[in-house]
């Protein structure tokens, strides 16, 4: 195991700045997700970890060692690529033992290396198949085995599961999640997947824009995200936006959004008290809004006009004070189409963010 330092790193493609002043630790053993949409700079950091991108200024720390200008073999990292990267004329016992012997290691020990890696992965019934003769998730679990067999301190994947299927993403996730468990090596994971980053990591490192907007475990992101692009992000679906202004008097802050009514705020969890007329935005998750009052709920008026089955629960779209507006609701919850309902939201678990996106 080796914990990955990356401090005050620069990374240019000729005048564009794709990563600026970028800092990130990341402790050994750790399960870590570089989360955000395309082109945020996700997977040009991890290749610059890999020792695949060149960085401008700054320095990477590998288990204890500066390894910036370093050859990715020196680095000990093994890399998963969204492309399996097979070689065809190989068995599957081949491409696992390839940089094995090319590396002049001994027989005994590669054969040992990859019986480990194939009994990890369930490959054992699939050794002497060649690629052509697999299925997605079997050639993207021996690419895995492939860096498997290096016993390195480092697995970098590189959006490994966004050529598969979703019953097959599904399972290899979870195969993934049990093989760090196995295994307590650090682990870099980039993906746009949210539901990826939400079940696999330790910590999520949400980026925009080449800025780590934040690193945290999955239940403060999803919980208690730090500016309004990290909770638009995350959630599926999205997070709903009340714009309004806050009222603040010495025994109460209330919460007014125009042409809707007034909630009081009390028992949110304000990071510092705002000041009186703040224009800010309410954020409410889908999942967050209920028809049954609570002595701490407050109302919100909406009317649904369309429901969206999804099995264990129904997703129903509509709108609250003339803004587009979800929920989340149980089967068993029946809620009136096209005609005004009282939904009820705790203060306490909503967000609020200013008008410039970053959390109150």
């Amino acid at each position: 195991m080796s914990n990955v330092s990356i401090r005050n790193i620069d990374i240019r493609y000729h005048n564009v700045k794709v990563l600026e002043g970028l800092n990130l630790d990341i402790e050994s053993g750790e399960f870590v997700v570089l989360l955000g949409p395309s082109g945020c700079g996700k997977s040009t950091l991890l290749n610059a970890i890999a020792g695949l991108t060149e960085v401008s200024n700054g320095q990477i720390w590998i288990g204890g060692r500066n390894v910036t200008w370093e050859e990715p073999s020196d680095r000990s990292i093994g890399m998963v690529f969204q492309s399996y990267a097979l070689y065809p004329r190989l068995t599957v016992e081949g491409n696992l033992s390839f940089s094995l012997r090319m590396a002049g290691m001994p027989r005994d020990e590669i054969a040992s290396r990859v019986t480990k890696a194939a009994r990890i992965l369930h490959l054992e019934p699939l050794l002497k198949r060649y690629p052509s003769a697999l299925s997605g998730g079997q050639r993207q679990r021996v690419a895995i085995g492939r860096a498997l067999v290096r016993d390195v301190g480092v697995f970098l994947f590189d959006e490994p599961l966004s050529n598969l299927d979703a019953k097959l993403r599904t399972e290899l996730r979870v195969e993934l999640k049990r093989l760090h468990q196995e295994l307590g090596t650090t682990m870099i994971f980039v993906t746009h997947d949210q539901i990826e980053a939400l079940t696999l990591a330790d910590r999520i490192a949400v980026m925009h824009g080449g800025v780590i907007q934040q690193f945290d475990t999955p239940h403060e992101i999803y919980r208690n995200p730090r500016n309004r692009f990290v909770a638009e992000f995350v959630g599926s679906p999205t997070m709903n936006f009340l714009d309004g202004a806050l009222k603040v008097r010495d025994d109460s802050i209330t919460f007014t959004i125009p042409d809707g009514p007034t909630i009081n705020m009390q028992d949110y969890p304000f990071r510092s008290r705002p000041m009186d007329g703040t224009p800010a935005s309410l954020g409410v998750r889908p999942e967050q809004i209920s028809l049954s009052q609570t002595t701490s709920g407050e109302k919100l008026n909406a009317v649904f006009n369309l429901l969206e089955p999804m099995g264990s629960d129904n997703l129903l779209w509509g709108r609250v004070a003339g803004t587009p507006f979800s929920a989340r609701m149980s089967t068993d919850v029946v809620v009136p189409v096209n005609q005004a309902t009282d939904v009820f939201v705790q203060p306490s678990q909503v967000s609020l963010f200013t008008s410039a996106g970053e959390r109150l």
